[in-house]
């Protein structure tokens, strides 16, 4: 009777211990995460732009265009970054630390661009690489635009703000001259300075729309718009 007993104590606590170690370790975070592209994302989790964009951004729009619609407003619904190194024909090394840098810089893992033909005057053979670029949606876009805006774009020296020039297609690409102003850049490790193209990919129809939208996120162009 005793090894009954004990075998039928064991038994349920065996059954015990195994749910709440699925329960804990494998189903809540299968719950509580989702997979947006590459990027998984907590639920519930909202950065502060986005929060802003929401609560502040789009009611403002709304009421300045006459939109009728919340789905109207335009959105941001990507930031891609590259950068291009001429420079990797005689270096191929410099390939693999810029992309480890715009990993670092953007905290999402870059990847390796190739060249497309073959271009004797600059040395360039098809297939060898070019440059790194990355593409931030969701969380880690308003995250890496929070940064942009409140730590590296001030670091620039003599910075009187950024030019207006759109695409025409609500499209709005950004030029850095030195991957330095990231202080995710170890300025004492780095072996080259080089610069960046960071592109701002909307919805919105117009370019006034465009403009607008990234004023109202705290880009800081040189000549506000009323």
């Amino acid at each position: 009777m005793a090894n009954s007993k004990d075998g039928a104590a064991k038994k349920p606590a065996a059954k015990t211990q195994t749910g709440k170690a699925q329960t804990t370790k494998v189903e809540k975070p299968v719950k509580a995460a989702k997979l947006e592209g590459k990027q998984v994302v907590v639920q519930g989790y909202k950065p502060t732009l986005q929060k802003i964009y929401k609560d502040e951004i789009t009611p403002k729009l709304m009421k300045d265009f006459g939109y009728s619609s919340v789905m109207q407003v335009p959105k941001l619904t990507k930031i891609v970054i590259n950068q291009g190194i001429g420079s990797a024909t005689g270096d191929k090394k410099l390939v693999d630390i810029a992309q480890q840098e715009l990993t670092i810089i953007t905290g999402q893992k870059a990847v390796q661009t190739f060249s497309k033909k073959d271009i004797s005057n600059f040395k360039l053979r098809k297939g060898m690489p070019i440059g790194v670029k990355t593409t931030l949606r969701a969380a880690k876009m308003y995250e890496f635009l929070e940064r942009l805006i409140s730590v590296s774009l001030p670091r620039i020296r003599d910075f009187k703000g950024i030019s207006e020039k759109f695409d025409g297609k609500g499209n709005y690409t950004l030029g850095i001259k030195e991957q330095i102003i990231f202080p995710e850049i170890d300025i004492d490790k780095i072996t080259k300075i080089l610069g960046l193209e960071m592109t701002f990919v909307t919805t919105a129809e117009k370019d006034e729309e465009a403009y607008a939208l990234l004023r109202e996120f705290g880009l800081p162009f040189k000549n506000i718009r009323k």
